[in-house]
Formats: structure tokens, sequence, C-alpha cells
């Protein structure tokens, strides 16, 4: 740009680190540059994610419905964290991009969907080169007739929202709430007076609607478990037998395989070795392994299409289980597999925690630990057999780790498990290494086992099962895939 002496001015800088643009630079950018339209077609599932808007649309009637998709996270300064979208706003639409939001319009009796989301940042103005999001720096991205073409639903550009808040009905518009903070103060600032309650009714239907899997849902899971197995496989050929090696290495050679084979890990993968096992959400993996000890990992990876396996074993590291690290696994082992004879449509959730924790209290009263009875320490005004495990038997899964997690009480913890239901079961038993009430021999133990099961018609089918859950089975394929060797995913 020019100043009052007509003299040549450089262009201001976007970050403090970016070098000056002199205005000759920023011609020559300017030119020369060939526009290549993006091959887009519908997204095979697609009539998915319009018949959940449909399902959502018929449940609030005439109101207008907000669900963003989030906002990246800044990890430090001027990096972000890697960006996924808010789930319920995934499980409606497919987009995977962040500051879009979905809105449905109530129309007649029904809603029309748009979804406004960021212009591209084209070659028609400096930001291709200059901004972060430029095209230069991040790749091509959508136009919003490439958008919509892809997910099958109107598009409209982010700058349009504003407007499109302002003309919903006061009284009448419902936000997923805790995603996008602009969102959330616009419709505050259009409606003073609104009730959260209505909000959180809107996260409880979403999540009700999630409860039941259908055939492509349940495909997208078995992909991300069949991923996981082969994950717990690559751990198990460099897990040495006869030396330490850091947690690390172990949650990085799992990450390798869920990256290759998915979107990413579905959670931050716990790695504890030793007496890291007994910490129930032990992330840091700051420890190492140790001949002689138990090693318990719970990891998952997390499918394309942003579905996630959750999967525990606890394995010996020198490949057998002492009697005493035997004895534990059992009951764990016994208590998983009640829990899993117990599943079936009809059977309340509640009740499958309950089946799981008696048989782990009996275990625990045969170690002599419980300072009752098993029925005092079962009921509701006891239940001190908890010291040693403090979760409950499992959670709903799906397009998240903890899946539903909205849907109310009586739907879920109090309610009938239903065929297409997807959750998992992970009874464990954890003995702190200061734990004064056991014997020093089992301070510092911890088992959990962990599968993901379907509900059917008449049972419950392991969708993990490609990994081995009792003891003896444990050991044999430790030692046939540590005899196969290391391989790289392919």
């Amino acid at each position: 740009m020019a100043d009052n002496s007509g003299k040549s001015q450089p262009a201001p800088k976007t970050e403090s680190h970016d070098p000056d643009f002199p205005e000759a630079f920023l011609s020559f950018m300017r030119q020369g540059w060939r526009e290549d339209p993006l091959a887009v077609a519908p997204l095979p599932e697609v009539p998915n994610y319009a018949k959940r808007r449909n399902a959502l649309s018929e449940a609030f009637t005439g109101e207008t419905l907000i669900i963003p998709s989030g906002n990246e996270k800044v990890r430090a300064n001027d990096t972000d964290y890697h960006f996924r979208p808010g789930s319920d706003f995934f499980y409606l639409t497919g987009d995977r991009d962040p500051d879009s939001v979905l809105v449905l319009h109530p129309s007649g009796s029904g809603h029309d969907a748009v979804l406004y989301t960021r212009q591209r940042n084209s070659k028609d103005t400096d930001r291709f080169f200059r901004d972060r999001n430029g095209e230069l720096w991040v790749g091509r991205t959508h136009t919003l007739a490439e958008k919509s073409t892809e997910l099958g639903l109107a598009t409209a550009p982010l700058g349009d929202l504003g407007a499109a808040l302002a003309g919903s009905a006061p009284g009448r518009t419902r936000v997923l709430r805790g995603l996008d903070a602009n969102v959330d103060r616009a419709v505050l600032a259009y409606e003073p007076d609104r009730s959260k309650p209505r909000d959180r009714q809107l996260a409880g239907v979403i999540s009700e609607l999630k409860l039941v899997k259908d055939e492509w849902e349940i495909a997208q899971l078995q992909a991300a478990i069949d991923a996981t197995v082969l994950g717990f496989e690559d751990v198990a050929r460099v897990l040495p037998a006869d030396r330490s090696v850091k947690e690390r290495l172990l949650e990085g050679v799992f990450g390798l395989r869920a990256r290759h084979d998915g979107n990413d890990v579905g959670y931050t993968s716990i790695v504890g070795a030793g007496a890291h096992a007994t910490i129930l959400h032990w992330v840091r993996n700051t420890g190492v392994t140790k001949p002689g000890e138990l090693l318990l990992m719970d990891m998952g990876v997390e499918g394309n299409n942003l579905y996630t396996a959750d999967v525990t074993r606890t394995v010996p590291v020198n490949g057998t289980f002492t009697p005493l690290q035997r004895q534990v696994y059992d009951i764990v082992y016994a208590s998983q597999q009640a829990g899993m004879d117990a599943i079936k449509p009809g059977v309340v959730f509640r009740d499958v925690h309950k089946v799981c924790m008696r048989v782990l209290a009996e275990g625990l009263d045969d170690l002599g630990l419980l300072p009752v009875s098993v029925d005092q320490a079962m009921s509701d005004d006891s239940t001190v057999y908890r010291r040693w495990t403090l979760h409950g038997f499992g959670h709903m899964l799906g397009i998240d780790v903890h899946d539903c997690q909205a849907a109310r009480t009586e739907t879920y913890r109090e309610g009938p498990l239903q065929e297409g239901y997807v959750l998992t079961v992970e009874p464990g038993l954890y003995f702190q290494p200061e734990d004064e009430l056991v014997p020093e021999e089992l301070r510092g133990l911890g088992v959990r086992i962990e599968d993901d099961v379907l509900v059917t018609a008449d049972g419950c089918r392991n969708l993990s099962a490609g990994l081995p859950r009792a003891a003896g089975e444990v050991e044999q394929w430790l030692a046939s895939q540590r005899e196969a060797g290391p391989r790289l995913p392919g």
C-alpha cells in the first residue's frame, strides 16, 4: 500500500514471526493460479445423517435447534490441538470442520436443516497465503456447494448465522451448549430469559437417539474394534518378557495403529505397569514394565467415522501369571462373564452392574478382605466392597467412548437394555500400594478386563472376542504374538 508520499509500504504482518511482505511480492502472489474443483460425491452414509435429523425434528416440532461443531482448542501459544468435531454434531451431519453450526429451522410440520460453515480462504483474497487457515497452509478446502453435495445438506456462510439466530422465535429455540461460546452468547442475547433445562432436554434427546445402533454404526464399531485388536497384538509383539520398557513405548506403538487404521485413539491410552494398574485413569504413562508384574492396558482405536472401541487387557509381563495374580484375574474374569451372561433385551442396566459386583464381592470375601458378609457388603447402605473396585461394570459405547451420557437416568442407568445397544463390560479389582487393609502381597496389583458387546435378540455378542480373556488363553496369546515378532501396519 502507499502512504501520503506515494511510496510503497510493506503490508502488515499477520504473526510476529512472519516476514514483511512488499507490494511486489503481494502482486506476484495474486496471479497465475489455476482453480481446480474438488471431485465430490454424496457420502454413502448421507441417508443415515438425514434419518437422524428427521428423528430430532419430530421431537421438537416448531422449534429452532442449534448444534455447533465446536472450535479449535489452543495447545500452546499459536498451535492448536488436532480438531475433532463435537460428537452430536457429527452424528447429525458428518461434517468435520471447526466453527460450523447446524441449525434446524422450523418449517411447516418439520424443519429445514442448514449448515452454517466457513467459506474457503481461496485465491480470491490474500488470505489464501497469509492466513494460517489459508489454502496454501492447510490445503484445498470445500466450497459451500461442494460441502452441500458431499453431505446432502444445505449450506450457508458462517457470517449469516447471526441473522439466522436473530430471526428465531423467543422461547422456541434450543442450543447444544458448551461447544461454541460465541453461539451460546448469541442465543442468550436474543433470549436472555431462556431456560437451561430446555437445552439439557435437547442434549438428552440426541443421546437417547444414539442408544440403539443401526447396522452401519455396528459395522463402524466393529471396524474400530478390529483395528484395536491389531493394536493390542502390535504391543504384545514388542513387549519384552525379560526386561523393562517404557509405558510410553507401548502407548506409541498402539497410537501408530490408531492413526494408520483409524482417525486416532478414541481416548488417551492407559498403560499401567505394576502399581500404575491400580490408578483408574493413569494416562501419564511415565512408568516402565517389570518382569513378574502385571501390565494393564486400556486402549481403543477411533475409526475414520469417529466410532470408537474401548478395550482393556491385563497381561503378565513375563508371560505367566503367578498363582496370586491368577486368582485375582480369575475373579475379575468370572465377574465379566457373569455380566455378559446376564445381558439381553429387557434386563435393566443397573441389574447387570449388580451381577458383576456380587461376583467381585464374593471373590474379595474368598481373599479374606471383606469386613462384613457378602450380602452386607452389597447392601445399598454399605457397598464397602467398592473400596477395591470404584467404577461401575460398564457404559454405552458409540461415537463417544462414554456414549449417550445425557440420556435420562430412567432410560439409561435404570432403563432396560434393548437390541442394538452397544456397551462395555469392564469389571476390575485394584489394590492400592498404600492400602494397609490388604495383605502386602496384594498391594500394587490391579486387574481389569474390558470388552465391547452388542445386545442381540437373545443375549449379546462380544465384538472384541478377537482378543482372548481367560488367563490361560492370555498367556498363550502373548507367547504367540511374541513369537510372530514386530510388524508395521500395512
